[in-house]
Protein backbone atom coordinates (compact mmCIF):
# COMPACT_ATOMS: atom_id res chain seq x y z
CA UNK A 1 0.00 0.00 0.00
CA UNK A 2 2.75 2.51 0.65
CA UNK A 3 4.53 1.58 -2.64
CA UNK A 4 1.30 2.70 -4.40
CA UNK A 5 1.12 5.73 -2.72
CA UNK A 6 4.48 6.57 -3.60
CA UNK A 7 3.94 6.06 -6.75
CA UNK A 8 1.06 8.01 -6.93
CA UNK A 9 2.92 10.73 -5.70
CA UNK A 10 5.59 10.55 -8.39
CA UNK A 11 3.29 10.54 -10.80
CA UNK A 12 1.28 13.71 -9.71
CA UNK A 13 5.00 15.57 -9.45
CA UNK A 14 6.18 14.62 -12.88
CA UNK A 15 2.81 15.59 -14.07
CA UNK A 16 2.53 19.22 -12.57
CA UNK A 17 6.44 19.61 -13.77
CA UNK A 18 5.13 19.25 -17.46
CA UNK A 19 2.28 21.14 -16.64
CA UNK A 20 4.39 23.92 -16.13
CA UNK A 21 7.27 24.11 -18.21
CA UNK A 22 6.92 26.36 -21.38
CA UNK A 23 7.80 24.67 -24.65
CA UNK A 24 11.45 25.83 -26.36
CA UNK A 25 11.35 27.89 -29.37
CA UNK A 26 15.02 26.79 -31.69
CA UNK A 27 16.45 29.89 -32.02
CA UNK A 28 16.71 31.55 -36.36
CA UNK A 29 19.70 31.33 -37.76
CA UNK A 30 19.76 35.03 -39.78
CA UNK A 31 20.27 34.31 -43.61
CA UNK A 32 23.41 36.54 -44.70
CA UNK A 33 22.95 39.22 -47.44
CA UNK A 34 24.33 38.11 -50.88
CA UNK A 35 25.41 41.19 -52.38
CA UNK A 36 26.11 41.09 -56.35
CA UNK A 37 29.02 41.63 -58.43
CA UNK A 38 28.63 43.33 -61.56
CA UNK A 39 32.20 43.59 -62.46
CA UNK A 40 33.42 43.12 -65.82
CA UNK A 41 36.32 41.07 -66.64
CA UNK A 42 37.46 39.90 -70.29
CA UNK A 43 39.92 38.66 -71.76
CA UNK A 44 42.07 39.82 -74.74
CA UNK A 45 45.71 40.05 -76.68
CA UNK A 46 48.17 42.91 -76.16
CA UNK A 47 48.83 44.07 -79.55
CA UNK A 48 50.42 47.40 -80.72
CA UNK A 49 48.70 50.39 -81.66
CA UNK A 50 49.15 49.70 -84.98
CA UNK A 51 51.28 47.32 -87.55
CA UNK A 52 52.06 46.68 -91.58
CA UNK A 53 52.86 43.12 -92.99
CA UNK A 54 54.46 43.63 -96.06
CA UNK A 55 55.16 41.88 -99.17
CA UNK A 56 57.08 42.85 -102.62
CA UNK A 57 54.65 43.56 -105.92
CA UNK A 58 57.47 41.53 -107.59
CA UNK A 59 59.53 37.60 -107.39
CA UNK A 60 62.78 37.53 -107.37
CA UNK A 61 65.87 36.52 -105.56
CA UNK A 62 66.00 38.83 -102.54
CA UNK A 63 69.76 40.82 -102.58
CA UNK A 64 69.76 42.79 -99.59
CA UNK A 65 68.37 42.48 -96.10
CA UNK A 66 68.47 45.88 -94.52
CA UNK A 67 67.16 45.22 -91.29
CA UNK A 68 67.23 42.79 -88.38
CA UNK A 69 64.23 41.56 -86.13
CA UNK A 70 63.69 44.15 -83.07
CA UNK A 71 65.55 46.92 -84.79
CA UNK A 72 63.79 50.42 -85.02
CA UNK A 73 63.08 51.79 -88.48
CA UNK A 74 61.97 55.39 -89.52
CA UNK A 75 58.89 55.80 -92.29
CA UNK A 76 60.50 55.72 -95.90
CA UNK A 77 63.50 53.74 -94.80
CA UNK A 78 64.48 51.03 -97.02
CA UNK A 79 64.02 47.67 -95.70
CA UNK A 80 64.91 44.41 -98.68
CA UNK A 81 65.69 44.33 -102.09
CA UNK A 82 65.35 42.32 -104.74
CA UNK A 83 67.68 41.88 -108.03
CA UNK A 84 71.16 42.03 -108.37
CA UNK A 85 73.18 41.71 -111.82
CA UNK A 86 72.32 38.56 -112.74
CA UNK A 87 68.24 39.62 -111.86
CA UNK A 88 67.14 39.99 -115.17
CA UNK A 89 63.72 41.36 -114.47
CA UNK A 90 65.45 43.94 -112.15
CA UNK A 91 67.84 44.75 -114.71
CA UNK A 92 65.55 45.22 -117.69
CA UNK A 93 62.83 47.61 -114.87
CA UNK A 94 66.50 49.68 -113.74
CA UNK A 95 67.21 50.48 -117.94
CA UNK A 96 63.22 51.33 -118.64
CA UNK A 97 63.69 53.85 -115.75
CA UNK A 98 66.65 55.37 -117.42
CA UNK A 99 65.07 55.09 -120.70
CA UNK A 100 61.68 56.75 -119.44
CA UNK A 101 63.30 59.46 -117.29
CA UNK A 102 65.74 60.39 -120.86
CA UNK A 103 62.65 60.46 -122.98
CA UNK A 104 60.65 62.78 -120.37
CA UNK A 105 63.65 65.40 -120.31
CA UNK A 106 64.63 65.52 -123.81
CA UNK A 107 60.67 66.43 -124.14
CA UNK A 108 60.71 69.09 -121.48
CA UNK A 109 63.93 70.25 -122.62
CA UNK A 110 62.32 70.45 -126.16
CA UNK A 111 59.64 72.61 -125.09
CA UNK A 112 61.57 75.98 -123.65
CA UNK A 113 62.15 76.21 -120.21
CA UNK A 114 58.73 77.98 -119.41
CA UNK A 115 56.75 75.42 -120.41
CA UNK A 116 58.88 72.84 -118.27
CA UNK A 117 58.19 74.62 -115.19
CA UNK A 118 54.50 74.46 -116.24
CA UNK A 119 54.14 70.85 -116.12
CA UNK A 120 56.63 70.85 -112.76
CA UNK A 121 54.32 73.31 -111.24
CA UNK A 122 50.49 71.51 -112.73
CA UNK A 123 52.32 67.80 -111.48
CA UNK A 124 53.23 69.68 -107.86
CA UNK A 125 49.52 71.06 -107.46
CA UNK A 126 48.05 68.00 -108.47
CA UNK A 127 49.65 65.88 -105.61
CA UNK A 128 49.08 68.66 -103.22
CA UNK A 129 45.84 68.84 -103.68
CA UNK A 130 45.26 64.55 -103.87
CA UNK A 131 46.98 64.90 -100.68
CA UNK A 132 44.80 67.21 -98.91
CA UNK A 133 41.92 65.57 -100.10
CA UNK A 134 43.02 62.27 -98.99
CA UNK A 135 43.94 64.29 -95.76
CA UNK A 136 40.23 65.18 -95.55
CA UNK A 137 39.00 62.09 -95.62
CA UNK A 138 41.27 60.35 -93.44
CA UNK A 139 40.08 63.13 -90.66
CA UNK A 140 36.51 62.33 -91.63
CA UNK A 141 36.11 58.83 -91.55
CA UNK A 142 39.03 57.26 -89.38
CA UNK A 143 37.87 56.65 -85.48
CA UNK A 144 41.71 55.83 -84.21
CA UNK A 145 43.68 59.05 -85.29
CA UNK A 146 46.75 60.03 -83.12
CA UNK A 147 46.11 63.06 -80.95
CA UNK A 148 47.75 64.90 -78.17
CA UNK A 149 46.46 66.74 -74.89
CA UNK A 150 47.70 69.17 -72.76
CA UNK A 151 46.24 70.33 -69.58
CA UNK A 152 47.98 72.55 -66.84
CA UNK A 153 47.79 70.84 -63.61
CA UNK A 154 48.48 73.03 -60.28
CA UNK A 155 50.99 71.06 -58.00
CA UNK A 156 52.51 70.95 -55.11
CA UNK A 157 56.16 71.12 -54.85
CA UNK A 158 58.75 72.13 -52.53
CA UNK A 159 58.95 75.65 -53.82
CA UNK A 160 54.50 75.48 -53.32
CA UNK A 161 52.00 75.52 -55.68
CA UNK A 162 52.73 75.40 -59.64
CA UNK A 163 50.95 74.35 -62.63
CA UNK A 164 52.55 72.06 -64.32
CA UNK A 165 51.51 71.28 -68.22
CA UNK A 166 50.40 67.46 -68.25
CA UNK A 167 50.56 66.06 -71.57
CA UNK A 168 47.87 62.74 -72.88
CA UNK A 169 48.22 60.55 -76.12
CA UNK A 170 45.60 59.23 -77.15
CA UNK A 171 43.63 57.96 -80.91
CA UNK A 172 40.24 58.97 -81.59
CA UNK A 173 37.87 61.11 -84.19
CA UNK A 174 39.33 64.37 -85.54
CA UNK A 175 38.38 67.27 -83.79
CA UNK A 176 35.81 69.75 -85.72
CA UNK A 177 38.61 72.13 -86.13
CA UNK A 178 40.96 69.94 -87.14
CA UNK A 179 38.40 69.20 -90.03
CA UNK A 180 37.13 72.64 -91.01
CA UNK A 181 41.46 73.18 -91.29
CA UNK A 182 41.76 70.60 -93.51
CA UNK A 183 38.30 71.86 -95.39
CA UNK A 184 40.14 75.46 -96.11
CA UNK A 185 43.53 73.75 -97.08
CA UNK A 186 42.02 71.87 -99.67
CA UNK A 187 40.13 74.66 -100.88
CA UNK A 188 43.10 76.68 -101.16
CA UNK A 189 45.19 73.81 -103.08
CA UNK A 190 42.16 73.21 -105.46
CA UNK A 191 42.79 77.04 -106.45
CA UNK A 192 46.11 76.43 -106.80
CA UNK A 193 45.69 74.04 -109.03
CA UNK A 194 43.31 76.25 -111.29
CA UNK A 195 46.10 78.64 -111.66
CA UNK A 196 48.77 75.86 -112.50
CA UNK A 197 46.49 74.25 -115.07
CA UNK A 198 45.41 77.72 -116.73
CA UNK A 199 49.42 78.04 -117.04
CA UNK A 200 49.85 74.60 -118.61
CA UNK A 201 46.89 75.00 -120.69
CA UNK A 202 48.22 78.39 -121.81
CA UNK A 203 51.54 76.77 -122.58
CA UNK A 204 51.04 73.25 -124.21
CA UNK A 205 49.86 74.06 -127.33
CA UNK A 206 53.12 73.01 -129.09
CA UNK A 207 54.49 69.98 -131.82
CA UNK A 208 55.13 67.61 -128.91
CA UNK A 209 52.37 68.57 -126.96
CA UNK A 210 50.41 64.79 -127.79
CA UNK A 211 53.22 62.86 -126.22
CA UNK A 212 53.13 64.40 -123.08
CA UNK A 213 51.21 62.36 -121.33
CA UNK A 214 51.98 59.22 -122.52
CA UNK A 215 56.01 60.33 -122.07
CA UNK A 216 54.80 60.74 -118.15
CA UNK A 217 52.97 57.91 -118.14
CA UNK A 218 55.77 55.83 -119.72
CA UNK A 219 57.83 57.05 -116.53
CA UNK A 220 55.48 56.77 -113.84
CA UNK A 221 55.68 53.07 -114.98
CA UNK A 222 58.94 52.48 -115.05
CA UNK A 223 58.94 54.35 -111.37
CA UNK A 224 56.93 51.87 -109.81
CA UNK A 225 58.18 48.78 -111.69
CA UNK A 226 62.00 49.67 -110.12
CA UNK A 227 59.89 50.34 -106.81
CA UNK A 228 58.67 46.85 -107.12
CA UNK A 229 61.82 45.41 -106.07
CA UNK A 230 62.31 46.82 -102.80
CA UNK A 231 59.75 47.85 -99.95
CA UNK A 232 59.92 50.49 -97.23
CA UNK A 233 58.89 51.43 -94.29
CA UNK A 234 55.33 53.02 -93.94
CA UNK A 235 55.94 54.72 -90.53
CA UNK A 236 58.01 54.74 -87.46
CA UNK A 237 58.02 51.55 -85.71
CA UNK A 238 60.38 48.31 -85.11
CA UNK A 239 60.90 44.75 -87.13
CA UNK A 240 58.36 42.43 -85.14
CA UNK A 241 58.82 39.81 -87.66
CA UNK A 242 61.10 39.02 -90.85
CA UNK A 243 60.97 36.34 -93.12
CA UNK A 244 63.71 37.13 -95.54
CA UNK A 245 67.22 35.89 -96.19
CA UNK A 246 69.42 37.54 -98.41
CA UNK A 247 70.14 34.87 -101.46
CA UNK A 248 66.47 33.31 -100.88
CA UNK A 249 63.66 33.68 -102.95
CA UNK A 250 60.13 34.89 -102.34
CA UNK A 251 57.05 35.50 -104.30
CA UNK A 252 54.92 38.84 -105.45
CA UNK A 253 52.21 38.96 -102.49
CA UNK A 254 54.26 36.81 -99.75
CA UNK A 255 54.55 38.40 -96.35
CA UNK A 256 58.31 39.25 -96.24
CA UNK A 257 58.39 42.09 -93.15
CA UNK A 258 56.12 43.32 -90.34
CA UNK A 259 56.71 46.60 -89.04
CA UNK A 260 54.79 47.39 -85.94
CA UNK A 261 54.31 50.53 -84.29
CA UNK A 262 54.99 50.18 -79.95
CA UNK A 263 55.28 53.25 -78.89
CA UNK A 264 51.83 52.81 -77.83
CA UNK A 265 49.90 48.96 -76.52
CA UNK A 266 46.05 48.38 -77.02
CA UNK A 267 44.13 45.11 -75.92
CA UNK A 268 41.74 43.64 -77.90
CA UNK A 269 39.24 41.31 -76.18
CA UNK A 270 37.60 38.58 -77.23
CA UNK A 271 35.19 37.48 -75.08
CA UNK A 272 32.57 40.73 -73.62
CA UNK A 273 28.93 39.52 -74.29
CA UNK A 274 26.39 41.61 -75.54
CA UNK A 275 24.76 41.29 -71.92
CA UNK A 276 27.81 43.17 -70.70
CA UNK A 277 29.01 45.57 -73.68
CA UNK A 278 26.07 47.44 -73.35
CA UNK A 279 27.60 48.44 -69.74
CA UNK A 280 30.48 49.99 -71.32
CA UNK A 281 31.72 53.16 -72.98
CA UNK A 282 34.38 54.98 -74.75
CA UNK A 283 36.47 56.13 -72.65
CA UNK A 284 35.59 54.28 -69.72
CA UNK A 285 38.99 53.00 -67.46
CA UNK A 286 40.29 49.68 -67.19
CA UNK A 287 42.96 47.93 -65.19
CA UNK A 288 44.75 45.32 -66.98
CA UNK A 289 46.89 42.24 -65.88
CA UNK A 290 49.02 39.95 -68.51
CA UNK A 291 49.32 36.69 -67.65
CA UNK A 292 53.39 36.76 -67.49
CA UNK A 293 53.48 39.71 -65.57
CA UNK A 294 50.82 38.88 -62.68
CA UNK A 295 52.15 41.00 -60.19
CA UNK A 296 52.23 44.52 -62.41
CA UNK A 297 48.65 46.33 -63.04
CA UNK A 298 48.57 48.53 -65.91
CA UNK A 299 45.98 51.00 -66.49
CA UNK A 300 44.09 51.90 -69.79
CA UNK A 301 40.83 52.81 -70.86
CA UNK A 302 38.09 51.71 -73.90
CA UNK A 303 39.72 53.46 -77.43
CA UNK A 304 36.76 51.72 -79.31
CA UNK A 305 33.77 49.00 -79.00
CA UNK A 306 33.19 46.90 -81.72
CA UNK A 307 29.77 47.25 -83.76
CA UNK A 308 30.66 43.75 -85.47
CA UNK A 309 30.34 40.52 -83.73
CA UNK A 310 31.15 37.36 -83.52
CA UNK A 311 30.33 34.34 -81.82
CA UNK A 312 32.02 32.20 -79.29
CA UNK A 313 30.70 28.63 -78.09
CA UNK A 314 27.40 29.72 -78.28
CA UNK A 315 27.56 33.76 -77.02
CA UNK A 316 27.10 37.05 -79.22
CA UNK A 317 30.58 38.54 -78.38
CA UNK A 318 31.97 42.12 -79.17
CA UNK A 319 35.62 43.15 -79.91
CA UNK A 320 36.70 46.20 -77.65
CA UNK A 321 39.61 47.84 -77.53
CA UNK A 322 41.37 49.14 -74.64
CA UNK A 323 44.06 52.01 -75.02
CA UNK A 324 47.21 51.03 -72.30
CA UNK A 325 48.28 54.15 -70.64
CA UNK A 326 50.78 52.20 -68.98
CA UNK A 327 53.84 50.62 -70.18
CA UNK A 328 56.22 47.34 -69.07
CA UNK A 329 59.30 46.73 -70.32
CA UNK A 330 58.71 43.21 -70.79
CA UNK A 331 55.25 43.05 -72.62
CA UNK A 332 55.13 41.44 -75.98
CA UNK A 333 53.06 41.58 -78.98
CA UNK A 334 50.26 38.57 -78.22
CA UNK A 335 50.32 38.23 -74.41
CA UNK A 336 47.54 37.36 -72.74
CA UNK A 337 45.80 39.74 -70.83
CA UNK A 338 42.79 39.78 -68.47
CA UNK A 339 41.09 43.08 -68.00
CA UNK A 340 38.66 44.36 -65.64
CA UNK A 341 36.33 47.23 -66.57
CA UNK A 342 36.20 49.91 -63.77
CA UNK A 343 32.32 50.87 -62.88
Amino acid sequence: MKHIKLLTLIVLVLTLAACGTAPVTPEATPIPTVIADDTIIAEGRVEPIQYAEIAFNASGAISEVLVKEGQSVKKGEPLIRLGDASDTNYAAAQVELVSAQKAWDDLLNARGADFAQAVIDLKDAQEASEKAYQYLVYLQNDRRIPQTESRKVLTNTPFGYQYEIKTKSFTGPAPQDWIVEAENDLALKKAELEKAQLVYDRLKDGPDADQLPLVEARLNAAKAGVAAFSVIAPFDGVVAELNAKTGSSINAGEIAVTIADISNWTVITTDVTEIDVVKLKKGQPVTVTLDAIPDTELKGEILSIGQGYTENQGDIVYEVTILLTDKDAAMRWGMTAVVTFEQ
